[in-house]
């Protein structure tokens, strides 16, 4: 038997389908606009739209000249590569568009910041570099995958769920679900798309009729049952439209975070724990505050108690620069503060911390400490902030002891601090290169008299809490300037109203750029003193409403000093008033925080923009767990298809056997398997023309065993006679040769099909959008 040529109208021509490339193409750019709620400016949609186009016109273009279509996934993820070392590779490609081991490191580096700074970044985040490369890695993967479902495979209706990731995303993250207008726009090109592929499949049919002996001779128009295409279009879009509403707005955004652990305005921020960013004014607003630890110590005053440290740029926002965690630097064997000098007074305390409701899996402690008992978990100590923390464990029931040390520099030893820096030091003097100019103008104008970097720091901790400036809760707010760049220091700076956060950054931005290294730390102020008294000692509680940053400055000799800019809030330290530098470790010192009202701190800044992880009760692991369910949800809606058709299989071949009806269950089941393979099975086509075609499929030109032409000849006679012999002549042993039959044949249309089609036969199978002809009682049509 000689292969048939490609007249018989078996298979579709592989052709760079244009127009749903385009639709395609359309839907991406709509999809990927819904982020917009997440990420400043438009840098990252105009990049994500260029790697996207890039991908989907490549790959139309590549099928146009002959790529086979088993390699288009293969091709598209080589162009999706090539474009990413182009535009991130930063010229170490090979013609800057092959990448080579030292472009590999470079996104390792840049996946590494992308990743930190989306855990630490509010909303709308700035797009650094290394977001940027992850965005537009996933457009790219994106476009793969709706080329490979809507052309490839040729099932554009799922398309649609890949497209939809972006437009999910905002959903999980801030509050109110995904954005509808967002979700419209994207149904709206959803709906283009299917359109446009009907219009194409039409217009190919018009263009390629079937000829030869073969071809259905019924040249009068097809009445088409149910709706039309478009109509039925409408109908999935307007599905999914409901769907994705009622999904976005049923699914509660990430506990703790998400994209950038906070979320939109409503949620707070001790709701059960400290936010990946921390975002002050949100939950400082409430007029109702949660309790967050209490304590005792033998600290006079009592200490601020430390959460961590921001000290690093990414762009122009703030972040906590997180090292590995080394078990070697466990929390009973704690290391001196980084810089300090045996000739620093120092005096050694114990504070008993009791955690009630945070619950983070940063451990706030005072400053210095030297040893921490009774954790449970594994928790770790970071040589450059002496901040503690562990990789999985959070502080809620926690119970443990601190020893630390208390620092009592005196004026002398901090005017005679040298500026020369350590390498590890000297990265906290970095600051973006696009701040305002008023930030460098005021810190010059501030600290023009200084003679040493402690007058200079000195004078700006005074110009900052002096009356030039006022402490504003709404300010920021109403004015637009509540963020974590340096952009908003600046506008501080001009309207000098603000809270923590803003006299914080302020103060640590104009050290830095008159040469002083300087972080902010975040953490809790001492609390308020209750009446009661456990082992002699004032209890502190501490709530919510404690939440505070303050910046650090280093000077050598004697390391990292906090400092206290914002008005009415904190106490200043000794080290910092000329009449009281002297004042005996142990001795009372003015400000203490007592247990009278305070004014709250709200601010809605994301200080800096700060915790690196998250802190839920669940914290981080909710994050994960969301996009697991997702993804599993995904997986479970794609198997149902697949799960119908092996249903319904089995159904039919148990029938087959069963003996009654046996032939037309069989016909049945072959029909469907051969559409589910890509054969047209036309309502107008005959057995014996359906059988004809079948017979030149390369499963049955080239069986992989047996005879499975005799095979589908005897089921063609079997169908026939059930149609016109005398009902009930089939037997028991003839079902049973029936039924093996039918696994012969259909496994030699399997095995003679390309492997895309192999997979689209069983996981999206064609077949589930024809009814059984049996199934709804009609006759198989005769030959003419």
């Amino acid at each position: 038997m000689s292969r048939p040529g490609a007249a018989t109208g078996l298979r579709r021509p592989l052709r760079a389908e244009w127009p749903v490339t385009g639709a395609l193409l359309l839907l991406l750019l709509v999809a990927n606009g819904a982020l917009g709620s997440l990420l400043q400016s438009t840098t990252w949609w105009w990049l994500m739209a260029f790697v996207s186009a890039t991908v989907l016109i490549g790959l139309a273009g590549l099928r146009r000249v002959g790529l086979a279509e088993s390699l288009a996934p293969v091709a598209g993820f080589g162009i999706l590569l090539a474009t990413v070392t182009l535009l991130f590779g930063g010229g170490t490609g090979l013609l800057w568009l092959i990448p080579s081991l030292e472009t590999i490191d470079r996104f390792g580096r840049l996946v590494d910041s992308g990743l930190e700074s989306i855990q630490q970044q509010g909303t709308p985040a700035d797009p650094v570099a290394g977001i940027l490369l992850l965005l537009c890695a996933g457009a790219g993967a994106i476009a793969v995958m709706v080329h490979l479902l809507a052309i490839n495979l040729r099932v554009p209706a799922l398309a649609g769920l890949p497209a939809l990731v972006p437009v999910a995303v905002p959903g999980l993250i801030i509050d109110g679900g995904a954005d509808p207008l967002a979700l419209v726009l994207t149904a709206i090109a959803f709906l283009i798309l299917l359109r446009v592929d009907v219009r194409v499949r039409r217009t190919r049919e018009a263009d390629n009729p079937p000829v030869g002996p073969n071809a259905p001779r019924v040249v009068g128009p097809v009445r088409r049952r149910g709706p039309g295409p478009l109509w039925g279009s409408m109908v999935v879009g307007s599905i999914g439209i409901v769907g994705a509403l009622l999904l976005s707005v049923a699914t509660p955004a990430v506990p703790g975070g998400g994209f950038a652990g906070t979320r939109g305005v409503g949620t707070l921020l001790f709701g059960s724990g400290v936010t990946p960013l921390i975002n002050l004014g949100q939950d400082l607003r409430r007029p109702q505050s949660s309790a967050a630890l209490h304590y005792r110590t033998t600290a006079s005053p009592p200490p601020y108690l430390k959460l961590l440290t921001l000290d690093n740029f990414v762009g122009a926002t703030w972040m906590a620069r997180v090292e590995p965690d080394n078990p070697s630097d466990n929390v009973e064997a704690i290391a001196l503060p980084q810089g300090l000098s045996s000739q620093v007074v120092t005096r050694e305390t114990r504070t008993q911390i009791v955690i009630d409701g945070v619950a983070t899996r940063w451990l706030p402690t005072p400053f210095a400490p030297k040893k921490v008992t009774g954790l449970v978990g594994n928790w770790y100590w970071d040589r450059s902030t002496s901040t503690i923390a562990s990789a999985n464990s959070i502080t809620r029931g926690q119970q443990y002891t601190v020893t630390a040390l208390e620092l009592a520099p005196t004026p002398a030893q901090l005017r005679a601090a040298g500026t020369r820096y350590s390498a590890s030091i000297r990265r906290n003097l970095d600051l973006p290169g696009n701040r305002p100019a008023i930030i460098d103008q005021t810190a010059r104008d501030v600290t023009g008299g200084a003679i040493s970097p402690y007058d200079a720091a000195v004078a700006l901790q005074t110009y900052l809490r002096g009356g030039v400036f006022s402490y504003d809760t709404d300010a920021p707010v109403a004015e637009g300037y509540d963020g974590g760049g340096v952009d908003v220091v600046g506008k501080f700076l001009e309207v000098k109203r603000g809270y923590c956060v803003h006299f914080a950054s302020a103060m640590a931005v104009m050290a830095r750029s008159i040469g002083i290294p300087a972080r902010i730390a975040i953490g809790y102020l001492p609390g308020s003193r209750s009446t009661s008294y456990i082992e002699g000692r004032d209890r502190f509680n501490v709530d919510a409403h404690d939440l505070h940053s303050w910046p650090e400055l280093y000077f050598s000799g004697i390391g990292w000093l906090a400092f206290e800019p914002t008005p009415g809030r904190g106490t200043v330290p000794a080290y910092t008033r000329e009449t009281d530098a002297q004042v005996q470790l142990g001795g009372e010192a003015g400000g203490l925080a007592t247990a009278a009202p305070r004014n709250a701190d709200p601010g809605g800044q994301n200080v800096s923009d700060g915790l690196r992880a998250a802190t839920s009760p669940t914290g981080g692991s909710d994050a994960t767990t969301t996009v697991s369910v997702a993804l599993a949800a995904v997986l479970i809606l794609l198997m149902f298809p697949g799960g119908a058709r092996a249903l319904r299989r089995q159904g039919r071949r148990r029938r087959v056997r069963a003996g009654p009806g046996a032939a037309g269950w069989a016909w049945d089941e072959l029909t469907d398997t051969a559409v589910d393979h890509g054969v047209r099975v036309r309502d107008t086509e005959t057995p014996r023309e359906l059988v004809a075609r079948l017979e030149q499929l390369n499963g049955l030109v080239y069986p992989p065993a047996g005879d499975p032409g005799a095979a589908l000849r005897r089921l063609l006679v079997a169908a026939e006679r059930q149609r016109f012999g005398r009902p009930g002549a089939a037997s028991g042993g003839a079902s049973a040769a029936l039924a093996a039959d039918l696994d012969q044949v259909t496994r030699a249309i399997h095995a003679g099909a390309s492997w895309p089609e192999r997979i689209r036969a069983i996981v999206l199978p064609a077949s589930l959008r024809r009814p059984s002809r049996v199934a709804r009682n009609e006759t198989l049509p005769a030959d003419a």
